[in-house]
């Protein structure tokens, strides 16, 4: 009889990570985030780089702290996500800024705790010089209108984007510039998730460094991210190290005409942190129907959006039954609407009470996680040396009711 192998997440039983902290649970391996940093760095070794975590992916401050003690900045969103990352221990000139319709005043309070600060709209702009003239650095985000990863949802510098600064009103930020003093030390640019093709993300580079010639106190460039990660086992990937050679090399020219180099700042959210997450879920029911045998686990959109918002895939695993002769299933949620995480996938047999795995759902998996139909948010816990501890426990009927006022 052949015995079953014991599934790990690095080198901690599933099982025992199940026992610990329950099932639905996220689970992280510190090994595969230090890994990513690791790589991206020795890729961009020869010019100066600065790698800012984008927290928006996972942002519990376990992995805020893990990203911190491997040297990365912190890329940030909201003013919420400021407050997390210097609770994590990050200095003010560690944070970027980046946020996108937002109040002023928000902005006004990230200036009050010294980040660094990222405007992606003129008005914006013009309000920003006439309140702090040159007392207070300013980084630019430029829509370079190049539609990348060949999806709208999740491309931000095609042409209808909200985000950025289209590259046709430069003329007009220039004036604002000069005319408000504004002193100008980053450009930023970001086109959005899922790149493959180094050459269209050189085609943003040569842009930036085309428009670096109008600031001449620039600091950094801020290419951003978006590189692609592998979703299903024969996936294919962005190649960091070929982007990283054309790169290196495409900067170590610009820098040579300056009297001071830029430094180069990447955003890495998904790259760093998604293939480290494995989302664990328990099967509550098997039906039949006519046509179809449903799965269906103690989740749903609740936990896991990917899936439904952009018809993402995560490849999914029967980890109590890995030997289990294959069937086909479709997996589906416990929530109140049309929650299907993968139609017609071929699992090991599954059954009632088994675990699924659910793969490289580290990033924006519990950060877009909410608690529709009241349900409960999942915990999270972190493996790492060989142990694992819970880093956020699992929520209560405590929790829903203590922000609410009863009549």
């Amino acid at each position: 009889m052949i015995q079953s192998p014991t599934p790990t997440i690095g080198s901690v039983a599933i099982d025992d990570i199940v026992q610990l902290a329950g099932a639905p649970v996220y689970v992280y391996n510190a090994d595969v985030i230090r890994t990513q940093v690791h790589r991206l760095r020795a890729a961009f070794a020869g010019i100066p780089v600065r790698i800012q975590y984008a927290c928006k992916a996972l942002s519990s401050i376990a992995i805020l702290k893990l990203m911190r003690s491997l040297g990365t900045g912190l890329d940030t969103v909201s003013i919420q996500e400021v407050h997390l990352g210097l609770h994590a221990g990050f200095t003010p000139e560690e944070i970027l800024f980046t946020p996108n319709m937002v109040s002023f005043e928000e902005i006004r309070e990230a200036v009050s705790l010294g980040v660094h600060i990222n405007i992606d709209t003129i008005s914006v702009l013009e309000q920003f010089g006439h309140e702090y003239g040159n007392t207070v650095p300013v980084c630019l985000r430029v829509n370079p209108h190049i539609m990348a990863g060949g999806n709208e949802r999740i491309s931000t510098g095609h042409i209808d984007s909200k985000f950025g600064i289209s590259i046709h009103q430069m003329r007009h930020v220039q004036r604002i510039v000069q005319s408000g003093g504004i002193n100008v030390n980053g450009l930023h640019m970001h086109t959005g998730s899922d790149i493959l093709d180094a050459d269209v993300f050189l085609q943003g580079a040569e842009i930036l460094l085309e428009l670096a010639e109008l600031f001449p106190n620039l600091a950094f460039l801020d290419f951003g991210s978006g590189f692609k990660v592998p979703y299903k086992p024969d996936d294919i990937a962005t190649d960091i190290e070929d982007l990283g050679q054309k790169l290196v090399a495409r900067i170590s020219a610009f820098n040579a005409t300056r009297s001071s180099p830029v430094e180069v700042w990447f955003e890495p959210g998904k790259f760093l942190v998604s293939e480290a997450g494995t989302f664990l879920a328990r099967v509550n029911v098997l039906k039949q129907t006519t046509a179809t045998v449903f799965a269906g686990i103690d989740s749903g959109l609740n936990h896991l959006i990917r899936p439904m918002l952009y018809n993402s895939y995560h490849h999914i695993e029967n980890v109590s039954n890995p030997l289990g002769t294959p069937r086909i299933y479709t997996v589906v949620g416990y929530i109140c609407e049309t929650d299907t995480f993968g139609w017609d996938r071929k699992l090991a047999e599954v059954r009632v009470g088994d675990i699924l795995a659910f793969r490289n759902a580290g990033a924006y998996g519990f950060t877009m996680a909410s608690n529709y139909n009241s349900r409960y948010r999942p915990a999270e816990v972190l493996v790492d040396g060989g142990s694992a501890r819970i880093i956020r426990r699992r929520e209560t009927l405590e929790d829903l009711l203590r922000l609410q006022e009863e009549a």
